[in-house]
């Protein structure tokens, strides 16, 4: 009878301590917690926030969300998502993401959902920010409500097979690209302001058989080098770009597309205003095409351009003001 007390005994024992060594230390959290009163040795709780994302990174779940409360900085150096997870400031407060030695925010784990929302991306003077949020993998990313100025290259550089929302945004005064889409992304733009940027939004094809598509709506884009650029710069590649109800103003190009390389680059334009630019809209060499229906084209250098591409206008554009309405081939069209 005694020995098989003990054997019972040694048995719970056993289990308990099988249990204790598979268990996690601590279970992580679904929403985690930034204050500027936090101490990133705090469990990123409400009563005990966190002080910075990577500390509040390590703490939340996969799929959770990470609260801003108050106005601050919350990095010091490159944030590195390498899980599904939602950021956002709580309304009224700045919550701020520096460039320092790289991008604010990089994502480049395959598969990762990320949320961006509420947030203010800008760069630490002279610390060698490049871009404000760079995306070389993932499954998805949203930036909703941000502010993203005066990045050195983009705003937002994204590569590769990857869902691109941006809504609410502005994106203003990029050394090189507010939106940089190339070799796959899958964009949607609404309700956005892309300003004093080199080029507004750039879709490029760049690598074989890669398809970058950019759907815009309701947005403004101003005083750019150029607003929206399509470029095809491999003979198998397709570049496509569709804006509506949009603003295309004061800039070099209002929008442009050119194939170097025989791929294709397209270009659709509906019920938009396209105003004050050098060149409202342009299309140059074969493989790229321009289609333009329901807008209004005015007070430009050049209205439409063409070069040597497929250039469509519906008979129902107001093309009228400009210092030269037309230049090249507009083939007129009756709209579908």
């Amino acid at each position: 009878m005694k020995s098989r007390i003990l054997v019972r005994g040694a048995l719970g024992v056993a289990a308990a301590l099988a249990l204790a060594v598979s268990a996690p230390a601590e279970a992580q959290l679904f929403r985690a917690y930034l204050s500027t009163s936090g101490n990133d040795a705090n469990p990123c709780t409400l009563p005990q926030p966190c002080r910075l994302l990577p500390a509040a990174l390590a703490a939340v779940a996969s799929g959770g969300e990470i609260w801003l409360l108050d106005s601050a900085n919350y990095n010091t150096v490159t944030v590195q998502l390498t899980k599904s997870v939602t950021i956002l400031a709580v309304p009224g407060s700045v919550g701020s993401v520096v460039a320092s030695n790289g991008p604010a925010i990089r994502i480049a784990t395959a598969g990762v959902d990320v949320t961006l929302r509420n947030l203010v991306m800008v760069p630490l003077p002279g610390a060698g920010g490049t871009n404000g949020i760079e995306v070389t993998a993932g499954s998805g990313v949203a930036v909703d409500g941000c502010l993203i100025a005066n990045m050195p290259d983009s705003g937002i550089r994204a590569t590769g097979d990857i869902s691109v929302r941006v809504s609410g945004t502005s994106i203003r005064n990029s050394g090189v690209y507010g939106i940089y889409l190339s070799s796959g992304p899958r964009a949607t733009v609404t309700g956005s302001a892309l300003s004093g940027n080199a080029i507004g939004i750039y879709v490029l094809a760049s690598a074989a058989s890669s398809t970058t598509t950019a759907e815009i709506a309701d947005t403004t884009i101003d005083a750019n080098t150029t607003g929206v650029t399509v470029h095809a710069f491999d003979a198998a590649g397709v570049a496509m770009a569709s804006v509506h109800q949009s603003r295309l103003v004061r800039n070099g190009y209002g929008a442009y597309a050119y194939s170097n390389a025989g791929g294709q680059a397209s270009l659709a334009i509906a019920d938009s205003l396209v105003t004050g630019n050098d060149h409202g809209i342009h299309a140059t060499l074969p493989g790229a095409s321009a289609w333009l229906s329901g807008s209004m084209v005015s007070h430009n250098g050049y209205g439409l351009y063409s070069n040597g591409a497929l250039f469509e206008s519906a008979g129902n554009n107001a093309v009228r003001r400009n210092t030269t309405n037309t230049q090249g081939t507009i083939i007129q069209v009756a709209p579908m």
